[in-house]
């Protein structure tokens, strides 16, 4: 292309945006739009978009609120009061903690964008935020369009896929104005206990950081007990700000809602900026989420246990190849080393996809520790997700590439 031309382009792209990393979900958008093409049937095993139905309850409330004019307007802040107060109560109710649905807690249009507003609203230009390696990819172009550095927190497997946060270094906490915080994980599917989130908040109280926990997988955990929330422990409430997402509880990913709740300065921040650039989600969705918050928990438990059969079925499958995974213990991936041979996870998912229709996420696309990995999205049934095994299996068995 002529110089002339990407200099003009430049002109109307800003150096944030340039600085956002390519997507991994784009390149591999690419490699199934081929396979699709090729005439292969493909099974998408690299999004973690919930294939279960939206409860009954919150379906109907949504059937019946397009019907009512209240509905067709605009929603201000003060309309989002029934589900601030739905949230609150919810939230109370599972953890067992008291908040103020009027200063701690604001609707998002997914949690998705309250991260990325949320980056905006409590950090500067230049600041730094501490962030988990790998990560959702996301999270990257967050930062990118916030215009702040990343600190890199590896997560190994040897630690359990939890940071070392003693081992970051003076000079960027000095910088820094956030920490960020992902688990149940994804993708790692690692889990964090209540002594985990004492020793992150006391970190985040050391060095007056925001403690930013993404808890979109709350409901995905074989024991609920492995989703502690951060801010019922001593001081969470102080220090820190979760994000959910009705997307994987109530399997809602197409309706755009979530909720922040958390520390009441760094949610005034996120309300004023989100007045100034957003409306709030249309009533409607609203009040199907509020129907879904006052289900019973066992409902999620139900779910959650669809999720683990298929955990099972496809770590079973993949064993009988030869591929061995570790057994997670929440949300609703799995995260698998390569296979032997294997060296570059995207040239092996696109390859992977080509032949057989298979698509999976390659762990470069969760940063620079994803590397050696893939990430399986458990959004199929179990006799798929054998069958999408089987295409692997032949694949491998055919040999290098």
């Amino acid at each position: 292309m002529d110089a002339s031309v990407l200099t003009q382009a430049a002109r109307f792209t800003s150096r944030r945006v340039q600085a956002m990393p390519g997507s991994m979900f784009a390149a591999m958008d690419t490699a199934k739009d081929r396979a699709r093409l090729a005439g292969l049937d493909v099974i998408d095993l690299s999004i973690g978009a919930s294939d279960l139905r939206p409860p009954e309850a919150a379906l109907a409330a949504l059937r019946d609120a397009l019907y009512d004019p209240a509905t067709h307007g605009y929603c201000l802040h003060s309309g989002t009061r029934p589900l601030r107060t739905a949230v609150a109560a919810w939230y109370e109710a599972r953890f067992g903690v008291a908040v103020d649905a009027e200063r701690q807690v604001l609707p998002l249009i997914g949690a998705q964008e309250g991260f990325a507003n949320l980056l905006v609203a409590c950090a500067d230009p230049g600041d730094a935020v501490l962030l988990p390696d790998p990560a959702y990819p996301s999270y990257f172009g967050a930062v990118a369009a916030a215009g702040l550095e990343t600190v890199p927190l590896p997560l190994l497997a040897e630690r359990g896929f939890l940071p070392d946060l003693d081992a970051v270094d003076a000079t960027s906490l000095a910088r820094a104005r956030a920490l960020v915080l992902c688990y149940p994980n994804n993708p790692t599917a690692g889990i964090a206990t209540p002594a985990f989130f004492d020793q992150a908040l006391a970190f985040a109280e050391r060095h007056d950081l925001l403690l930013i926990h993404d808890f979109p997988y709350v409901d995905l955990v074989d024991d609920p007990a492995d989703a502690p929330s951060v801010l019922a422990r001593p001081g969470g409430l102080e220090r820190a700000v979760e994000l959910y997402s009705a997307s994987k509880s109530f399997h809602m990913g197409g309706f755009r809602l979530g909720w922040a709740i958390g520390q009441a300065e760094a949610i005034a921040a996120l309300t004023r900026l989100k007045g100034a650039i957003d409306f709030n989600q249309y009533l409607g969705i609203q009040r199907a989420v509020v129907a879904a918050l006052r289900e019973p928990l066992a409902a999620r438990r139900a779910d959650a246990a669809t999720f683990s059969e298929r955990r099972s079925a496809l770590l079973a499958a993949l064993a009988a190849i030869g591929w061995h995974a570790p057994v997670p213990r929440a949300s609703m991936y799995v995260w698998a080393p390569l296979p032997a041979g294997e060296r570059d996870s995207s040239l092996f998912c696109q390859a992977l996809a080509g032949a057989t229709g298979v698509a999976l996420a390659p762990g470069r696309g969760f940063g620079p520790s994803g590397e050696g990995y893939v990430r399986f999205a458990l959004v199929r049934e179990p006799e798929v997700l054998r069958e999408a095994v089987a295409r692997i299996g032949a694949f491998l068995d055919a040999g290098p590439r």
